[in-house]
């Protein structure tokens, strides 16, 4: 589909394909199923999303460039919507989501339920894409890179952040000792997320030019790991793992992690931290006009004279 020249207001539903394969770790209609859950609610829980979306767009303030068409993938009710607005000539805004409950509380007039691994936009139709806090949910990344990476015109630029493999290690290690202690086992609940060493070089395969790729720490305290599994599901980022263990946790098993929680990481008052490590992306579709690396053996300085050095002979 392409959006270009359309002058009246779109508010489209597509039919997702989401969950109609069982490859890849995550079980996307669950996915779906939560961010529906989490939609009428979502503004008490949106702190994360926020800060990120304002972090993001003041990334996209820094590149003095105008981009007329843009797509805020997975825009859950319009956080980055609303920190893009009035920046960097963006005249639509086309607000994309997995979840039908989540795109109905958009406020923006382009909407439209995607699934972010099966874009339905047109080959180089796009100036700009935009994507927080979603890609880490994909069952296929580099995939769902190249899709991006398609349909942006030569010189658009992709945007994105994504939860980092550093998150939630605290509450990864509270989990771990409660199940194994009382259940004799541990079940998968925090998902594999991305290290920064491989993001570079996913770009790269999906053929962006010049990808950039940086990290960043958000830290939050709460009253006990509770309150936070209770920010994680307002935000529907709970355990969407399909090797999740079936039924709910026990009760027990949950007040012992909350005790292993506090007990290794609480602070005197008795306040419990919580790690987000966010990865910020960003990559162009390749043009003549961008900056070009040398071919091998091109350069009229050697080595040694730029480091001041002697060049020995040989």
């Amino acid at each position: 589909w392409h959006f270009a020249g359309r002058a009246r207001a779109w508010h489209i539903a597509t039919m997702t394909t989401a969950g109609d394969s069982d490859k890849g770790p995550f079980d996307r209609v669950l996915l779906r199923q939560r961010r529906d859950r989490a939609a009428a609610n979502f503004a008490a829980h949106s702190f994360l999303a926020r800060e990120v979306s304002a972090r993001l767009a003041e990334r996209l303030g820094d590149i003095k460039r105008r981009f007329p068409l843009a797509v805020d993938l997975a825009c859950r009710e319009g956080c980055l919507g609303d920190a893009l607005a009035g920046r960097n000539g963006i005249e639509r805004l086309i607000q994309c989501d997995l979840s039908p409950a989540m795109v109905a509380r958009a406020s923006g007039p382009y909407r439209v339920v995607a699934d972010e691994e099966w874009l339905p936009f047109a080959a180089a139709s796009l100036d700009l894409v935009v994507s927080a806090l979603s890609l880490h949910w994909v069952n296929d990344l580099p995939g769902a890179l190249i899709q991006i990476r398609r349909a942006l015109r030569p010189d658009g630029l992709f945007l994105g952040a994504i939860i980092g493999g550093d998150s939630l290690s605290e509450l990864r290690q509270a989990l771990a000792r409660a199940e194994s202690e009382l259940e004799g086992g541990i079940s998968p609940r925090i998902a594999p997320f991305a290290e920064i060493r491989d993001l570079g070089g996913l770009l790269q395969r999906a053929g962006f030019a010049l990808p950039v790729v940086d990290s960043d720490v958000i830290n939050v305290t709460y009253p006990d790991a509770l309150a936070l599994m209770r920010d994680l599901r307002g935000m529907g980022e709970s355990n969407v793992l399909r090797q999740r263990r079936a039924g709910f946790t026990r009760r027990s098993t949950l007040l012992a992690a909350a005790d292993h929680y506090r007990d290794m990481f609480g602070d005197d008052s008795g306040r419990i931290p919580a790690t987000f490590q966010v990865l910020y992306l960003a990559g162009w579709c390749p043009h003549e006009s961008q900056q070009q690396a040398l071919k091998p053996g091109s350069g009229e300085v050697s080595l040694a004279a730029a480091l001041g050095e002697s060049e020995a002979p040989g």
